[in-house]
């Protein structure tokens, strides 16, 4: 079975689940909205539009729109290639898009390279991927990395058009579109990859096998263990990494997220310094020693690395993507016009200089990247 679908995975499970329960108490509410007086309502034609964005296999809820292998190209190299590289080879941080399948794969709708006895040390997701609507419907969901969605409907089939020429199923001259897509289903690599002859889907399972989930469990009904207090915390100084939590957290429940507005992380930073022992025992994989100086400058200048996704390719003290903001400051901390040259390198990006992962070119005006060169200078 492709690896790409795993109906035994948690995820999967809980998704399933999820869905189920969803759908059971929209079909009671509809069917019968007296039963559960004052819970829910029906929800709008607006609101189920804007949920209802899935694209199934058979390619239904796929909107109608095109885009070409060039366009896509066009595309790929201003908002992908940074993380996935020109031609889909990715990096030592994400797996390769593009490789691994060959002509003969295209014509049996299944990769040798995935059976068994075969040595493949890399899957790419062409390799993987048996339903076109799976790749489209994610990029369409997900992507680019740091603005998802914002991709127009045509924008979202040149993509995907210029990727699935970058595994040479399509020409350079191709146009994907509504009316082409099933046409290129029928030649995917791996259209016939995925199986449903398992325990966790409904039938007879892998013949001579047990059909019963692997899985097994009966609930307690006397001298029950307590259910374990499940606990967390936000450690202080990463207080307002990811914004201001309690306007991200759903209205349902009774969770909500902390207040964790600029001013009062920065009134904490301006207190406190973080400790090698609170850092380390939060990350203790990723942060070696505390080096944040400065705390009330780095809190100022932290919802404009929060605003530009500069935060989700370097850490502060330790390589994400990129190297941290130390090893710069480290690096540029002798160098007489480090504002002026650091400026220049964050509005217009770059690449060779650490490494083979390109930086794409930020849109920040002259003043903001002073800023942050400035700070980045001061680390």
């Amino acid at each position: 079975m492709s690896s790409w679908f795993n109906p035994r995975s948690p995820v999967c499970a809980v998704l399933f689940l999820a869905s189920a329960i969803s759908a059971g108490a929209v079909y009671a509410q509809e069917k019968n909205p007296q039963k559960y007086p004052g819970i829910g309502r029906t929800a709008t034609v607006p609101e189920v539009k804007a949920w209802d964005i899935d694209v199934r296999p058979d390619f239904k809820g796929l909107p109608k729109g095109s885009g070409s292998v060039r366009q896509g190209e066009v595309l790929w190299e201003a908002q992908c290639a940074s993380c996935h590289g020109s031609f889909g080879e990715s990096s030592e941080i994400f797996t390769p898009i593009a490789g691994g399948t060959v002509a003969a794969d295209r014509t049996a709708g299944r990769v040798a390279s995935l059976l068994p006895g075969a040595n493949q040390p890399q899957r790419t997701t062409l390799m993987k991927v048996p339903t076109l609507s799976t790749l489209w419907d994610y990029i369409n969901r997900a992507m680019p990395w740091n603005a998802p969605k914002t991709l127009s409907t045509d924008e979202v089939y040149a993509v995907t058009a210029f990727i699935l020429n970058l595994g040479n199923i399509v020409p350079a001259d191709f146009s994907l579109s509504d009316t082409t897509i099933r046409e290129v289903q029928q030649t995917l690599p791996n259209r016939n990859g995925m199986t449903t002859a398992h325990a966790m889907w409904p039938g007879t399972g892998l013949p001579g096998t047990n059909a019963r989930p692997d899985v097994q469990g009966s609930s307690c009904q006397r001298d029950c263990k307590q259910e374990p207090a499940l606990q967390s915390a936000l450690p202080d100084y990463a207080r307002n990494a990811h914004g201001q939590l309690s306007e991200q957290s759903r209205l349902l429940g009774a969770t909500r997220g902390a207040d964790t507005s600029q001013p009062a992380a920065l009134k904490f930073m301006q207190k406190t310094t973080p400790t090698l022992a609170n850092i380390a025992q939060a990350a203790p994989e990723k942060v070696a020693k505390p080096t944040f100086g400065q705390a009330g400058a780095t809190a100022a200048v932290m919802p404009l690395l929060q605003k530009n996704a500069c935060v989700a390719c370097h850490g502060m003290d330790s390589k994400l993507v990129g190297p941290s903001f130390k090893a710069i400051a480290q690096k540029y901390k002798t160098r007489a016009d480090a504002v002026n040259y650091l400026s220049e390198k964050i509005k217009g990006g770059g690449q060779g200089v650490w490494g083979n992962i390109p930086m794409p070119a930020q849109a920040l005006n002259n003043a903001e990247a002073a800023q942050l060169a400035q700070w980045l200078v001061n680390f």
